[in-house]
């Protein structure tokens, strides 16, 4: 009996060391992306959350999203400039095979270890081809574990997420 309540004790702990995601496809690619196709992402406009602005969230997600596309295509660049897909269809000139916006759509930073709030993450990402078409979209929620022992924020709940949302779009 005191090994099974240790063993749910410790479950619920460990249970607590992980952070969790979820992804809701919007706009299911019908077919894999070309790996011969370069990407240019748009930085998307920082979070926010209770009247505070992060800094630098836009382009920690930004660059969350080339880290991802860089496993698959050689030429990834991101514009500082452009926020949506107008900009980005435009400042590419033609050079570029996908387009990608992604979008911050809820940033909650929370002192975790003091108060038991968990962090929360939703990104939007949207990819288009050339021509303006929309090829693919998702919504990305994250949260992150609850032992975070100070180290934890937002931007440490993108890479995972999206890696395997890009993963899914090369097959």
């Amino acid at each position: 009996m005191t090994k099974r309540i240790i063993n749910v004790l410790a479950l619920c702990v460990l249970s607590g060391c992980a952070s969790t995601y979820k992804n809701e496809v919007l706009v299911k690619s019908d077919n894999s992306l070309y790996s011969n196709l370069s990407v240019f992402i748009a930085t998307p406009a920082n979070g926010s959350y209770g009247g505070k602005t992060y800094a630098n969230s836009g382009e920690s997600t930004a660059n969350a999203v080339r880290s991802a596309f860089m496993r698959y295509v050689d030429q990834v660049e991101v514009s500082r400039k452009c926020q949506d897909m107008e900009c980005l269809k435009s400042e590419s000139n033609g050079n570029y095979g996908y387009l990608v916006v992604p979008y911050i759509l809820h940033w909650e930073d929370r002192a975790t270890e003091w108060s038991g709030l968990k962090d929360k993450l939703e990104i939007k990402i949207v990819v288009y081809s050339i021509d303006g078409t929309e090829v693919s979209s998702t919504i990305i929620y994250g949260k992150s574990k609850w032992a975070t022992f100070g180290g934890d924020h937002p931007q440490d709940l993108l890479p995972e997420p999206i890696k395997q949302y890009v993963q899914g779009l090369y097959k």
